[in-house]
């Protein structure tokens, strides 16, 4: 009883941790798609009107634009190529959702970030409850995998090992296990996917999981390359997931 109990608890927390970061994306996504897009036209406006006229802009309109350039790229407009680019979306879903993940896990990139009256308050009341549901989530999934750990020094007790040699061996077999699972596979998937070298991708997987973030490599923003649908939320799994491996170490 007790153990069907503890799963449907850790069953109802999963699913409404989820449910939490489905909401959370789809309100940003409302809150914060239409002023982007405004401001992407005001920016093609802006490098328009620069094109028409560079060759007898003055000094002081020439800092002007290039204050206005440098504001649109900060906010995560950058006025490259055609018309078709700007109809692509920051807070799409799949940004939204990638968005939602990086507040509760208190990463924050700062590539992306609220900038509507609403949205900004939205997610001041979205972390405060995010972050500590974040926190019993990550508890509960390192108690989770913690289990594992019992029943593998129970296997090698029973086989006549030392308690000393067991604790040695289960915390070096989660550590190997987890920088394989979490930092070395995701590398070569971000050297492919982003065209980053290996080391790059490896340092970003650090970075992130530490939750240090300091957003100068953040995926999915090169307009260069063509990501699949929903690859940042694939992504936003793998940092949950990566944060409950670094928890069960804490806990080891």
């Amino acid at each position: 009883k007790a153990m069907c109990s503890g799963k449907l608890q850790t069953g109802l927390l999963v699913a409404g941790y989820f449910v939490y970061l489905l909401v959370g994306a789809a309100v940003f996504q409302a809150l914060e798609r239409t002023a982007e897009k405004q401001e992407k036209m005001a920016a093609a406006q802006m490098k328009e009107a620069f094109l028409q006229s560079f060759t007898q802009l003055t000094v002081a309109e020439m800092e002007q634009f290039v204050k206005n350039l440098t504001e649109a790229i900060q906010n995560g407009v950058y006025p490259v190529g055609n018309e078709s680019q700007f109809e692509e979306s920051n807070w799409d879903f799949s940004n939204s959702f990638f968005f939602a993940g990086t507040v509760v896990s208190t990463i924050g990139y700062g590539t992306l970030h609220p900038k509507t009256a609403g949205g900004q308050i939205f997610c001041v009341f979205f972390a405060l409850f995010g972050i500590p549901l974040n926190i019993v989530f990550l508890h509960r999934v390192g108690k989770m995998l913690s289990l594992l750990c019992k029943k593998l020094g129970k296997f090698l007790y029973e086989k006549g090992m030392r308690k000393k040699k067991i604790k040695f061996l289960t915390l070096l077999f989660f550590l190997a296990t987890g920088i394989l699972v979490f930092l070395c596979l995701p590398s070569i998937f971000f050297q492919k996917t982003e065209g980053w070298s290996y080391s790059e991708g490896i340092y970003f997987a650090f970075i992130t999981l530490s939750t240090i973030g300091f957003g100068d490599y953040v995926v999915g923003k090169n307009s260069d390359r063509n990501y699949f649908s929903y690859y940042r939320v694939l992504v936003a799994i793998w940092i949950l997931f990566g944060l409950a491996w670094i928890a069960l170490l804490f806990n080891l």
